[in-house]
């Protein structure tokens, strides 16, 4: 048993009374168990709104004069978002709190009655049964500016999708009706092609100008870059279409639904954005974070967001296993299968890295080097998500030293280090 299991066990021992709460929108399930696992009462149903909370508090000290416990440890499952206002209240009672992995939920079904049937009250007693055998771990509630950097991530993520989402349609729409514009303009959203879809979407629209006056218009959107030759391309390809003839005014006016979304969205992400970087700046880390090359506003602030404090960790493999990118061997008898990451942690801040070391083989020298080293070292070369994988736990490493210890990101340093840990 390794230490950090028997600490969990540990904390669970002795006069302790053991909660399991399956969170709903409306209506929580409460079970209540002593160290030996026995139920000590009837389930507990409680509404998740203030009322509903404290009647469960006052349930719980109940149990605790009755059976002279001496405090309460309260096990739940992080899964959607329900769980957060109740988890924010108890916190103000010091009672303590801990996470179960849904996943372990799940497995644990079958083995309480040998059925996958899942119900409320028999979750809530799962969860309580797993925080009792140590399967469980620490709850962090984001506070302050890391609260308010989660919630910008949070809503950056949705806006980004929504964009994407109008861009897409807007595409759909051209392929439909002028897909020869895609070689006219290789970026459908630069500043002309935007104002062509505003003002002239379709080729029967390109047709209906001279090249005199297309010149003119394009000239003017480009601000002079383009002109004449960009607008005898487009002629061409009006005259050449295959678009689709009908349905022309309710199509115009889907495309102008889809570029006034992407203009709404795109405004809302640059102001966003403003707002991560006051409160990133507000941490005191925001000069470590962007003094490392390919690492920009939104990913030092998307990393605070997601991971929090860095205080509470005692070291960056904690960071790494947050986000899943431990690494699992998958053997059995002779058999020798491939070691990969278990992806079992934070699926936000595992893709914020994967997208760092995209940029970062790209645009900072030492991370390039280290990834190319991985690729064509002599013993053992890795393929190219390995060494992404790789570059991914060098960048936690990177930002948890500069953060803990208050430094500027140094090229030197960067590179020795990773040869001296490739070397052992």
């Amino acid at each position: 048993m390794n230490n950090v299991q028997a600490e969990k066990l540990n904390f669970v021992k002795g006069k302790v009374l053991i909660v399991g709460v399956d969170v709903a929108k409306k209506t929580n399930f409460a079970r209540f168990i002593d160290p030996q696992g026995y139920e000590l009462c009837k389930h507990y149903r409680f509404q998740n709104d203030l009322d509903g909370i404290k009647s469960f508090i006052s349930k719980i000290k109940i149990l605790e004069r009755q059976h002279g416990f001496e405090r309460t440890v309260i096990g739940m499952e992080p899964s959607g978002h329900y769980w957060e206002p109740l988890a924010y209240q108890l916190k103000e009672y010091h009672l303590g709190q801990v996470f179960v992995n849904p996943y372990h939920v799940k497995c644990s079904k079958e083995m309480a009655d040998n059925s996958p049937s899942k119900s409320d009250l028999k979750d809530a007693l799962l969860i309580a049964k797993l925080v009792l055998d140590g399967n469980y771990f620490k709850m962090y509630l984001a506070e302050g500016l890391y609260r308010d950097l989660r919630n910008l991530t949070r809503e950056r993520y949705q806006l980004s999708k929504k964009l994407n989402s109008s861009k897409n349609r807007l595409i759909a729409q051209l392929d439909s009706y002028f897909p020869e514009i895609f070689k006219v303009f290789k970026d459908p959203l630069g500043k002309t092609a935007i104002y062509i879809l505003e003002h002239h979407p379709f080729a029967q629209d390109i047709i209906a100008l001279t090249v005199e006056e297309l010149a003119t218009a394009i000239k003017g959107a480009s601000k002079s870059r383009l002109g004449l030759q960009k607008a005898l391309e487009l002629k061409k390809a009006a005259n050449d279409s295959v678009g689709i003839t009908e349905g022309l005014a309710s199509a115009r006016y889907r495309i102008k639904s889809c570029l006034t979304e992407i203009t709404f969205y795109k405004a809302q992400l640059t102001s966003l954005e403003k707002q991560m970087l006051h409160y990133l700046n507000q941490t005191g880390f925001g000069r470590n974070l962007l003094s490392i090359p390919g690492v920009g506003v939104v990913t030092a602030a998307r990393f605070l967001g997601e991971v929090g404090d860095i205080s509470r960790f005692d070291s960056p493999e904690q960071i790494i296993k947050l986000a899943g990118l431990n690494l699992k061997t998958n053997s059995s008898g002779q058999r020798k299968g491939k070691t990969t990451i278990t992806k079992r942690g934070r699926s936000e801040l595992r893709s914020l890295l994967y997208q760092s070391a995209l940029v970062m083989v790209c645009r900072n020298e030492q991370m390039s080097k280290s990834y190319h080293y991985y690729l064509t070292r002599k013993d053992n070369p890795l393929k190219s998500k390995q060494a992404l994988v790789i570059i991914m736990k060098k960048l936690v490493r990177i930002i948890y030293a500069l953060m803990t210890k208050d430094e500027l990101y140094d090229p030197a340093v960067a590179l020795r280090e990773d040869y001296v840990t490739t070397a052992a």
